[in-house]
């Protein structure tokens, strides 16, 4: 889900926000702070925004979407990604073992 359907508007509008020459309207930005993961106020610029270590913007967005999926759904997704991430792990380790005996390593 992109952040424009997490809000409640259209790609185009928030494109329009984006590009500071209009902001968005009131009732639009609790929503838009709790996408974004700040207060509405930090949003707002009254106090700054506190910076936290762990994943941010749209993979931040992802994951919490992921949170709320039904069981099932959310192991079809993990299993999808581990898939990806061991997919990643045994090219590390054929490159490794590659670069071992000489040969090229892989695109």
């Amino acid at each position: 889900m992109e952040l424009a359907d997490e809000i409640g508007t259209t790609q185009c509008m928030l494109a329009y926000y984006e590009g500071q020459t209009e902001y968005p309207p009131v009732h639009l930005l609790p929503a838009l702070a709790q996408a974004l993961g700040v207060s509405t106020d930090e949003l707002l610029g009254v106090t700054t925004v506190k910076r936290t270590k762990g994943p941010g913007g749209r993979l931040h967005r992802r994951l919490a979407q992921l949170e709320q999926m039904p069981p099932k759904a959310k192991r079809q997704v993990l299993q999808v990604l581990d898939t990806f991430l061991d997919r990643e792990r045994l090219k590390k380790q054929v490159r490794a073992a590659r670069s071992e005996v000489g040969c090229f390593p892989l695109e």
